[in-house]
């Protein structure tokens, strides 16, 4: 007996991808399976801004790499205040800044801050891999502040963060807003001379690292020939391309 289910041509396409591809109609509505996935998908989102990041969990697994961890906040009071007051997010707890201040003893090249941002989920999946994987990129000798775990964090807050310890480079690595298909994006932004007032057309981005987006190898590869070339240069931002592709391994 043949198949009376006409089998869609649509199909391997959605195999190849996770974008909404031809979700069909019922009626003058979506099918069924497709709301529900939608619904689904939505709350994904929804729980990857407000949930709040589990800072000891991370902070435990970054320092079994090796790493040394500080901890800092935002002005931003609570998640509301940082989702209604993106301006609080940008600038750091005054009392966090003295102490940060306070352990600085000397300027330092580099300064990793880890920020919840939109997405905690994106920091507590891939910050640590991420890390891990950056070791053998960034050049030989460059002196480390501890890494900076700040929640509810926005993107410039790693400027000051970055002035507080005399860093001549800062990256941050922070949660993206949350899409309908990438819950747990991460994104990271390089600085180079980080201060308070710097502004995005003086930073380079890297995008959507996750396993399904741009694997972890790849982007501590990118964020490795970035740090060279700003240090080497002096700058970031529209005025320094990203040529990683050039010299990309093939194993990448």
């Amino acid at each position: 007996m043949n198949d009376i289910v006409t089998p869609s041509p649509w199909s391997d396409w959605r195999r190849a991808t996770p974008a909404r591809l031809a979700l069909g109609r019922a009626g003058a509505g979506m099918p069924t399976d497709e709301v529900l996935r939608f619904g689904w998908a939505h709350a994904m989102a929804r729980d990857a801004i407000h949930a709040a990041l589990d800072v000891p969990a991370l902070a435990a697994a970054l320092g079994d790499g090796g790493w040394a961890v500080a901890q800092a906040r935002s002005r931003a009071p609570d998640r509301t205040a940082y989702l209604r007051r993106p301006d609080l997010g940008r600038q750091l707890d005054a009392g966090d800044a003295q102490q940060l201040r306070a352990g600085s003893l000397s300027p330092v090249d580099l300064c990793i801050v880890i920020g919840d941002g939109l997405s905690s989920l994106a920091v507590a999946r891939h910050a640590a891999p991420l890390l891990a994987a950056l070791r053998e990129q960034p050049p030989p000798g460059l002196a480390l502040a501890p890494v900076v775990i700040a929640t509810q964090a926005r993107v410039a807050l790693a400027d000051e963060i970055g002035e507080a310890f005399g860093a001549r480079m800062s990256v941050m690595l922070i949660g993206e807003r949350p899409g309908l298909s990438s819950p747990d994006s991460l994104g990271i932004y390089i600085t180079h001379t980080p201060r308070r007032g710097r502004h995005d057309a003086e930073r380079n981005c890297i995008s959507n690292v996750r396993p399904e987006g741009l694997p972890y190898a790849s982007a501590a590869f990118k964020l490795g020939w970035l740090l060279r070339e700003a240090l080497r240069r002096g700058l970031t931002g529209v005025e320094l391309k990203d040529d990683s592709e050039l010299v990309l391994p093939h194993s990448l």
